[in-house]
């Protein structure tokens, strides 16, 4: 084929792997950029692998010229989404693109195409089929290495929002914190009020099975309440919580998680941490086989200075309370014991006041900051 073609691609792994590569050849050398895990991205656009297609309906386009890809991008309708929001919203996600105005034109007005033929009225993004896939546009921190859970991507990107027209939907923020030497004073006087006053208590996590069976529910019933009222969040069906259940609780390292609960032993507060799989995931390419497996389980079992904060949520009656320090207060010794120098928050809406207090007492910076963006169509 000669020229730029717009190639919608159907969601059969044949096609679905070259999707994902591009995704990751575009960024051969750069020092920052992260791979997703390949089969892991590969099964988010298979319907019979992915439960979010339980309400979401999607469409992913490669631009080719001269036979060669250029760009990817996947348009993707999440009803349920638009339901609790009463909007008409196609979103585009997984987008990658040479620094080229005829190859990102053709890609977003692609997806514009496709949500105008499905009725939409607005083009947001990125965002992926829910709230638990990667999400928000890189427009600051181009320079810092990113990780297994977070977009990376060119400076140039964000140019060619402005360029189109696309203005700021929302923003969140990251910050890189330094593990202490010891759990901060305050964090103790808190822990300790907070234990007593409201008769908490760390749950004893005896082993991954055993998280699974006895918590593993509960711990994305206590995410839906949390995150509730969240940018662009909704609930988890019972199919996406079986889904990330099998998916991420076999993975723990179980003195990286925090579980709180009442006296009932109903769960109040949850902290999911783990070694951080950047630089693991860059040496494999994103790949198990032949040799990633090696690099990942090392990075898992302790070669990783850098911790990952992947998800804390608190019960809403209980945020704003002090139960993070009690959370915090119980991981920080088995950091400092597991050799862990620095922790990664994970995107946290930048206007999420009570989220962002719970790192006042660390040395810390606010290291990158990504941008959903939205445009009438």
């Amino acid at each position: 084929m000669q020229g730029l073609h717009i190639v919608p691609i159907p969601p059969v792994k044949k096609y679905l792997r070259k999707y994902v590569q591009f995704g990751i050849d575009l960024y051969k050398g750069n020092n920052y950029y992260v791979p997703p895990l390949f089969f892991d991205e590969v099964n988010t656009f298979l319907p019979d692998k992915n439960p979010a297609f339980e309400f979401c309906k999607a469409q992913s386009f490669l631009a080719v010229r001269d036979g060669k890809t250029v760009g990817r991008i996947t348009a993707i309708i999440n009803d349920a989404v638009n339901k609790k929001t009463d909007s008409k919203v196609v979103r585009f996600g997984f987008v990658d693109f040479i620094d080229d105005d005829e190859v990102v034109d053709g890609l977003f007005g692609a997806v514009i195409r496709w949500g105008k033929e499905h009725g939409m009225t607005e083009i947001a993004g990125p965002l992926g089929f829910s709230d638990m896939d990667p999400e928000g546009m890189l427009i600051d921190g181009f320079d810092e290495m990113g990780t297994m859970a977070t977009i990376y991507n060119y400076p140039y990107y964000p140019a060619h929002m402005q360029r189109m027209g696309y203005v700021k939907d929302t923003d969140w923020i990251e910050f890189r914190m330094t593990v202490p030497e010891g759990i901060p004073e305050k964090y103790m006087r808190i822990a300790d009020i907070v234990k007593r006053r409201f008769n908490l208590h760390i749950v004893d996590i005896k082993s991954r099975k055993w998280v699974k069976e006895n918590y593993g529910r509960a711990i994305f019933e206590l995410i839906n309440e949390a995150y509730k009222d969240l940018y662009g969040f909704v609930a988890l069906t019972d199919g996406q919580i079986n889904y990330y259940i099998d998916m991420y609780l076999g993975m723990l390292r179980l003195e990286d998680v925090c579980l709180i609960a009442d006296s009932d032993d109903n769960l109040v507060g949850v902290g999911i941490s783990m070694p951080s799989l950047s630089k693991a995931l860059r040496k494999s390419g994103g790949k198990l086989f032949p040799f990633g497996w090696y690099h990942i389980l090392k990075a898992i079992r302790g070669g990783s200075d850098v911790v990952d904060l992947l998800l804390v949520a608190i019960k809403p009656e209980y945020q704003g309370k002090g139960v993070n320090a009690l959370l915090f207060s119980t991981l920080i010794p088995n950091y400092i014991a597991n050799g862990y120098k620095f922790a990664e928050s994970n995107v946290e809406l930048e206007d999420n006041e009570n989220v962002q207090k719970q790192w006042e007492y660390f040395e810390r910076r606010q290291h990158r900051r990504r941008r959903a963006w939205k445009k009438e169509i």
